[in-house]
């Protein structure tokens, strides 16, 4: 590939990110430190909307990892508004395809031989394309279809010059990076550079089918014996690093939830085994498929019946190039943190952020344990229609009460739950769109259930564990007495109300940037006024505009709070 189509391509990516930035900077920063954060609100459904618009037909002109971008945000129906998803939700079936005949070069110079002699049909026309490749049907030699046990398959092949398309891209994405390192809401959160290599060291592996095809084993006999879920088998005799052979598992696409309707499965159960799939490939497995979009998961329905009547069906992954490996710390730390919201147990699931060390080390651990209690004495056993549908004043008096927190956002993310993070993102999001009264805690809690019965050996050595931090608790009260004692005696005892500190400070500075802005705009509107008639004294209120403007952004502050 030419070197200018590669650099324009850089280009592209760089300033289309740059003109989003610019806009959020303007609307949702600007407009907020001068107290006009109204004009944002207002107009942000149709800006939302179109930076989707622009990024649909950016993913969908360049392909590559935009396309991989596009994918993750459109399945995020929990978490971003339908202004992006609705836009996004179709991103998977845009990609143009890339025409046979590179692709028929492509397979040939891999396989050592002409198309006619590896398959006994190959179809011209793709099945389906991918961001970085693109799969075709074909059928196998009766003789290698007895020695797979299957004659259907389908052919993926690496699209030409993907490698350097994928260099060009995640050279942009850094750059884009190196942006949001400087911010220091970010900054402070994530180490960004080290996600960005992270997820570029992913994608390197995703461009080797070798790799793939091993993967697709791994996983494979990990549900051996589950006749839930169903594994395509590789051909190795015709598959190469660029190039994969697999049995064709192709069914009802996991989204296409009119036919799943139809064949009589229950988009409920698909929902449920979903969750359950992957609750076993990250805490029992400790390897899980990472790329699990609706382009990669089908319905098979079987010709069995279900008890209550629903068709029986298996749920049929592909596409491994993708996938994650869970360390010990981690899956210990998820553990917890799924026994802690099975049980409902606030101090436990503190303890499970640290483990896994999602906590800044400034984060008041006890403000966020009163409010984990309170999330889970209030939402735990809603279902996803239940949450979308609590009152705003509830949702407002909640804020109000755990304020200090929300604007602290105590929470980071570790660069080795990227890819975590990522698939459970997803996966949430395609949970809900298959049943909108999907509960997350309801599923949780059996599992939960589960990893309890097998701590230390048993249920009673649980019962043992936490009778003895409960004992531990109960004779350390009367050394704590005493000493809050003591302390009132001497009249050393000090109430903190950082709640109470925060409001008055958050006022004071709403109040001086608010002021600061109607001096800016009441400046500028009579400098333009008076600007043809007396040119000077409009000069002069342009300038005291400048300062009314210089001090709403950097000196309305207001007082630290005080103790």
């Amino acid at each position: 590939m030419k070197s200018t189509v590669l650099r324009m391509r850089y280009w592209r990516i760089v300033l289309f990110f740059a003109r989003v930035t610019a806009s959020i900077v303007f609307w949702d920063i600007f407009l907020r430190r001068i107290g006009l954060a109204f004009l944002a609100k207002g107009n942000r459904p149709q800006r939302l909307r179109q930076i989707a618009v622009r990024f649909r037909a950016l993913a969908i002109r360049l392909g590559g990892v935009m396309i991989k971008v596009g994918q993750f945000l459109s399945a995020r129906l929990d978490v971003l508004p339908p202004e992006i998803t609705d836009e996004l939700a179709g991103l998977q079936d845009e990609v143009p395809p890339v025409d046979y005949e590179p692709i028929r070069l492509q397979t040939e110079l891999e396989l050592g031989t002409v198309i006619e002699e590896l398959f006994l049909t190959f179809e011209k026309v793709p099945v389906a394309a991918a961001s970085l490749g693109q799969v075709h049907r074909a059928r196998l030699f009766p003789h290698d279809a007895e020695a797979s046990g299957f004659d259907n398959v389908v052919v993926k092949i690496l699209r030409p010059n993907i490698e350097q398309v994928v260099e060009v891209d995640m050279s942009a994405i850094r750059v884009v990076g190196g942006w949001l390192k400087r911010y220091k809401p970010v900054s402070d959160r994530a180490d960004v550079p080290a996600i960005v290599e992270e997820f570029a060291a992913t994608i390197r592996e995703e461009l080797d089918y070798l790799s793939e095809g091993k993967n697709a084993e791994v996983f494979g006999a990990d549900f051996k014996d589950d006749g839930g879920v169903h594994v395509p088998r590789v051909v190795w005799t015709r598959t190469t690093r660029r190039v994969l052979t697999l049995e064709d598992v192709t069914a009802i696409k996991i989204t296409d939830y009119d036919a799943i309707t139809a064949a009589g499965v229950s988009r409920a159960v698909v929902a449920d085994r979903l969750l359950a799939t992957y609750l076993k490939q990250i805490f029992e497995d400790g390897f899980f498929h990472a790329d699990p979009h609706p382009g990669n998961l089908f319905v098979l329905p079987l010709p069995e019946k279900e008890e209550d009547g629903s068709t029986k069906f298996r749920l049929t992954f592909i596409d491994f190039g993708m996938v994650g490996r869970m360390p010990d710390r981690l899956v210990e730390g998820l553990r917890e943190a799924v026994i802690s919201v099975g049980l409902q147990d606030a101090p436990r699931l503190i303890k499970a952020y640290q483990t896994l060390g999602v906590l800044l080390p400034s984060a008041n651990t006890k403000l966020l344990e009163e409010a984990s209690t309170q999330v889970f004495d209030r939402f735990w056993g809603m279902s996803m229609n239940e949450l979308r549908s609590i009152r705003h004043d509830e949702m407002m008096k909640f804020g109000l009460q755990f304020r200090e927190l929300l604007l602290s956002m105590p929470f980071q993310l570790p660069e080795n739950l990227l890819l975590l993070g990522r698939t459970l993102g997803i996966l949430s999001g395609m949970c809900t769109g298959l049943n909108a009264d999907f509960n997350l805690w309801l599923q949780i809690a059996p599992y939960a259930k589960k990893l309890t019965e097998g701590e230390n050996g048993s249920a009673f050595d649980v019962f043992l564990n936490e009778a003895g931090d409960f004992l531990k608790t109960l004779l350390a009260i009367p050394g704590r007495t005493e000493r809050v004692l003591g302390r009132i005696e001497r009249g050393q005892l000090n109430v903190e109300m950082p709640l109470v500190n925060l409001q008055i400070s958050y006022l004071e500075k709403s109040v001086n940037r608010l002021t600061g802005g109607i001096f800016f705009l009441g400046l500028l509107i009579a400098g333009a006024i008076l600007y043809d008639s007396q040119t000077l004294l409009a000069q002069g209120l342009f300038g005291g505009a400048g300062v009314a403007l210089f001090y709403t952004l950097f000196l309305a502050r207001g007082r630290r709070p005080f103790h």
